[in-house]
């Protein structure tokens, strides 16, 4: 099969013929039709997250057409349309995977990290951690729901019920989480860089009931906020225009130090958090609600070759919604 590889971190990936994947016991054999190109897959070239097996075949938000089984999987058939997304294993039997917290099992495996992934032609994938794709979303709809998707919608959660609800940073994550805080009643309130009009357009015309800069100070309080862009210094920024009880959540796997700020900024029982994976728990609900919303991503679509162009376009910040292979 061919597939993009890293090979050392801090370099391009490689396009290569690999040997076609065998599935395990209890996994899925798929033939990938898109595959999602995650900020987190940046921080794994950047050398940010430090510990990737290598070389490795990155992307974890994976659609494809299930064209063999290994021994034991039986909740889906050959023909199937799954999506497979970063959490890829855990051990079932520690007190977080006990309590309903698997996303922070200490054992969990990630799929383009841990586990080869989607940046290929084939893939392998535990059958327990894929998801039936409804009928009505596209491959490359699919996608970025897999990760942006997910992340964005355990960190709304984490917000309970924020009225008023800001956005820093908005791309792949945060495209997708306007849409469905807008169809929940929620207020939101965007932050995008200095001179980002064009993509401060792009949020109101998702919904957004103000669209402004990184630093500003909105028209109203915040009840709470999502921290999507990895800069530790928005978290304050968040912090000071927030109301009593507010939470703040940070929405990525890797952020810049967040600086001191005076203690009553924080007083007033407001909180500052993080969103860390994904339990399957989010994946069912997200899948089902997207429809109903319904969800339009926005994508920009790359063939596999141009894996590395897609990835810089997140770098630079020219990127505007969610970035996906297509792997004819």
């Amino acid at each position: 099969m061919r597939a993009m590889v890293l090979e050392r971190q801090r370099e391009p990936l490689r396009l290569v013929e690999l040997p076609d994947p065998e599935p395990g016991a209890g996994q899925l054999l798929l033939s990938i039709a898109t595959c999602g190109v995650c900020r987190t897959d940046l921080h794994i070239v950047d050398g940010e997250l430090t510990e990737p097996k290598l070389p490795l075949v990155l992307g974890h938000q994976i659609v494809g057409t299930v064209v063999g089984l290994g021994p034991g999987a039986e909740r889906f058939a050959v023909g199937d349309r799954v999506g497979v997304p970063w959490l890829g294993w855990t051990c079932g039997q520690c007190r977080y995977c006990l309590g309903g917290r698997e996303n922070l099992c200490d054992l969990a495996r990630f799929t383009g990290y841990d586990i080869d992934g989607g940046y290929a032609e084939l893939a392998a994938a535990d059958e327990r951690f894929c998801f039936p794709i409804p009928p009505s979303l596209s491959d490359e709809g699919a996608a970025p729901l897999l990760c942006a998707g997910l992340i964005g919608y355990r960190a709304l959660r984490m917000v309970g019920d924020a009225e008023r609800i800001g956005f820093y940073g908005f791309g792949a994550s945060a495209h997708i989480l306007c849409q469905l805080a807008v169809h929940q009643g929620r207020r939101v309130f965007v932050f995008t860089r200095g001179g980002d009009e064009e993509g401060q357009r792009f949020a109101r015309r998702l919904g957004a009931e103000w669209a402004g800069a990184s630093g500003d100070t909105p028209p109203e309080e915040l009840d709470g906020a999502i921290v999507f862009a990895p800069v530790g210094s928005l978290m304050t920024d968040a912090l000071r225009v927030s109301a009593k009880g507010a939470r703040i959540v940070s929405a990525g796997i890797h952020m810049s130090d967040i600086p001191s700020f005076p203690y009553e900024q924080l007083w007033g029982e407001r909180t500052l958090g993080s969103v860390a994976n994904l339990t399957r728990r989010d994946g069912e609900e997200l899948l089902r609600l997207a429809p109903e919303v319904p969800i339009r991503t926005q994508v920009e679509a790359h063939p596999l070759e141009a894996a590395n162009e897609a990835i810089a376009s997140i770098r630079d910040g020219t990127l505007k919604g969610a970035a996906v292979l297509h792997i004819p």
